[in-house]
């Protein structure tokens, strides 16, 4: 990686990497994973600087609170005094029908709602709105018609901070990115805010806002008065035609990955070169995220695609092969097989990488592992249960 990026560490706590360094990330883990990502962006010019956002009945009382990345950097926001509605925003240039991820860092102080909204103007598009109390999402709303919202998420770090997170398109090109405070839970059925006599001692902490065109969200770029790019992962070029066997093993991974649309192809494979003409391939689809297995020596040897496949979920999958046996295994239950077909002449196979031909894995990977012979259905099953 040609840039420094961020991760969550052991203690939950976001830290810098340095460029050319793999990040083992415990965002959403205890044991940690391998986290690849594609280059993005976070517009927001100034994603920690709340004083120069817009404010709707709150202001900032601190900027001195402890943040997720351990140091005394978070916001404490407040709410006026005054009635109606109570949250912050930073107006964004967007490009019509692209779709942005939203995210931000929150804490609770004493307000047990908080909300990720995305409008523009009079027509107040969508909101997500989070429990701080419970951790959990309450309800997801895309009010408006030129507005939509998915992938909504939240994940527990350290000391009571929250990582939230929303996928959001609009038709407009202005956008307004905000957060809103709530003193109590409101209908979901139109409602896009919560106007409320607010509490000068009352809201909640604030840290690290980002806008970034993927439809999922990833590490947190710091930026300080301008747009700041990550650049992407790249991890190739593992082992050598010592390591591997050309006329039977397996390659199995125990992975998470980015899918969605515009998301691209992901790839894992032991082959012959990062742009492989001759493969044993783990390959998940653009778009639908469904699994393929594929052996090519030139000519297809075996593929099956397994549809019932959740890609944003952790699966251990295991492709074996080896001269007229071929079986695709995945969380513990053979998936598809085959008893014809061959496999590789001596010294072909001399790498394991995460892409080929620019379709980089960009997800979550927990194991990676090759076998140099084949294994048994019951290893094959005990392996990916």
């Amino acid at each position: 990686r040609d840039s420094i990026a961020t991760r969550v560490n052991k203690e939950g706590l976001i830290e810098v990497v340095g460029k050319d360094k793999l990040r083992i990330d415990y965002t959403d883990t205890d044991k940690g994973v391998a986290l690849l990502e594609p280059s993005s962006t976070n517009v927001i010019s100034n994603s920690n600087n709340f004083s120069s956002y817009s404010f709707q009945g709150m202001q900032i009382n601190s900027s001195s609170i402890k943040s997720p990345d351990g140091t005394f950097n978070a916001s404490e926001i407040l709410e006026t005094s005054t009635n109606g509605n109570h949250g912050l925003y930073s107006t964004i240039n967007i490009t019509i029908g692209d779709t942005y991820t939203v995210s931000c860092f929150v804490k609770k102080l004493n307000r047990r709602y908080f909300g990720l909204q995305n409008w523009y103007g009079a027509n107040r598009g969508c909101i997500a709105l989070f429990d701080l109390d419970e951790g959990k999402i309450v309800y997801t709303n895309a009010i408006f018609s030129g507005y939509a919202i998915s992938n909504v998420k939240i994940n527990a770090l350290s000391d009571g901070w929250f990582k939230v997170s929303a996928v959001m398109t609009t038709n407009f090109d202005i956008s307004y990115i905000g957060v809103v405070s709530s003193d109590s839970l409101w209908s979901s059925g139109t409602s896009y805010e919560n106007a409320y006599d607010g509490d000068t001692t009352k809201g909640f902490y604030l840290y690290g806002f980002q806008y970034e065109n993927l439809n999922y969200v990833t590490s947190y770029i710091p930026t300080s008065g301008t747009a700041v790019q990550r650049a992407a992962d790249v991890a190739n070029n593992a082992g050598n035609s010592e390591v591997f066997n050309d006329s039977e093993g397996v390659l199995f991974a125990d992975v998470s990955a980015f899918v969605g649309a515009g998301g691209g192809t992901r790839r894992i494979e032991v082959s012959n070169s990062v742009q492989a003409s001759q493969y044993v391939r783990l390959q998940i689809a653009n778009g639908d995220g469904s699994l393929y297995g594929i052996v090519n020596n030139g000519t297809q040897q075996f593929l099956f695609n397994a549809t019932s496949f959740d890609a944003t979920l952790s699966n251990k999958i295991s492709l074996k092969y080896k001269q007229n046996n071929f079986q695709l295994w995945v969380n513990g239950f053979e998936v598809g097989s085959s008893n014809v077909g061959n496999t590789f002449a001596n010294g072909v196979l001399t790498q394991a990488n995460f892409s080929s031909t620019s379709s980089e894995f960009y997800g979550k990977t927990k194991e990676l592992g090759y076998y140099d012979e084949i294994l048994t259905d019951s290893e094959l099953e005990y392996l990916t249960s």
